[in-house]
């Protein structure tokens, strides 16, 4: 048995590389991220929107999960969002008993997963309707009110951690035009 390789962009292959043994270090240098520092004015600059920074710009989506996944109550936020997400790409004949699963996972008072920040009357609301009929958008008036509670002090602590500052980075690399130049 081989010991596991782990890849990064600093691995030189013996002998492969070639011709692109150099573009990969220009690629390196463009995408260095810049001193935290530099990026001050985009901090003051930057607008503060929940929507827009934490759920339409895939990078800051990204740097808030991983944000919310640090911290445990906050995980759960996660999970049951992602478990909407696979119910809402999932087949009908497998919605329904996807739907019980995540009942029984978040709305459960006893569950590790419970979702306290959902109103008993939405989870009822949601109960009920998918014995009736489990359509696709069961859980969104859950997952709205889910994005309305992360959006308050979850999202100011984001706006004061180290991943808000790497999001801030990106913005910077973006805004030199870094990511997107030509490096032929």
């Amino acid at each position: 048995m081989h010991p596991p390789v782990f890849f990064s962009p600093r691995c030189d292959f013996a002998g492969g590389g070639g011709k692109r043994k150099g573009r990969s270090k220009k690629w390196r240098e463009i995408l260095r991220f810049p001193h935290i520092s530099q990026c001050d004015d985009l901090r003051k600059s930057v607008e503060r929107d929940y929507s827009s920074l934490c759920d339409k710009q895939p990078i800051g989506r990204l740097l808030f999960r991983q944000f919310c996944e640090t911290r445990l109550d906050l995980l759960r936020c996660i999970h049951f969002l992602d478990a909407v997400e696979e119910y809402e790409l999932s087949p009908d004949e497998k919605r329904k008993e996807m739907g019980e699963d995540i009942i029984r996972q978040f709305f459960n008072s006893e569950s590790l997963g419970y979702m306290g920040e959902i109103s008993q009357s939405l989870m009822t609301q949601c109960t009920e309707n998918l014995q009736r009929s489990p359509c696709k958008d069961l859980f969104s008036s859950c997952v709205q009110r889910l994005h309305e509670y992360l959006r308050g002090a979850p999202f100011t602590n984001y706006q004061d951690s180290m991943y808000f500052d790497r999001f801030l980075q990106w913005k910077y690399l973006e805004r030199q035009g870094s990511v997107w130049m030509s490096t032929h």
